[in-house]
């Protein structure tokens, strides 16, 4: 199975949205963000609804920012990704580069909305927006789920 991606801010945005969000930072910054605007309809405090607010807001924002710059500095996101998914394992190509990933290299496969995302390492990931994928998420899906570990594919349709 092949298929090209081309990337774009609002698909890294997801990726890095995800990322933070499911880490132990992204969780603990959410819920000290929560607490403070609770402690605020508890007791008035508006200095507490000022900074909840700040910390709930500040990750989206800085995270939509960096994908718009990490866009603009990444000369790989111009041209599109050309992936081919076998019993060897990913191959990923571009221009005269190729580099292939093989099925126990991975880390895990998890989605969102937009994307599957297999996962390298701990911080890097081949994504694939299901818009690019035209109709063969389910065989991606598939794939994966044959060549992984089922403890390392956590994917929602």
């Amino acid at each position: 199975m092949a298929f090209d991606v081309k990337m774009t801010s609002g698909i890294l945005y997801d990726y890095m949205l995800y990322h933070t969000y499911t880490g132990p930072s992204g969780l603990l910054g959410n819920c000290m963000g929560a607490l403070m605007v609770v402690l605020f309809f508890y007791n008035g405090n508006i200095p507490a609804l000022i900074g909840g607010l700040v910390v709930l807001a500040y990750t989206p924002w800085t995270l939509l920012l960096k994908s718009k710059q990490q866009m603009l500095r990444t000369a790989s996101f111009n041209e599109p990704l050309h992936y081919e998914l076998s019993a060897e394992g990913i191959r990923i190509s571009q221009g005269d580069d190729t580099l292939l990933l093989e099925w126990d290299g991975l880390h895990k496969a998890v989605s969102t909305r937009q994307s599957i995302i297999v996962y390298t390492s701990k911080a890097n990931a081949c994504i694939f927006p299901r818009k690019d994928l035209d109709g063969q998420a389910i065989e991606v899906i598939r794939m994966l789920s044959e060549y992984l570990p089922p403890a390392k594919v956590k994917i929602k349709f």
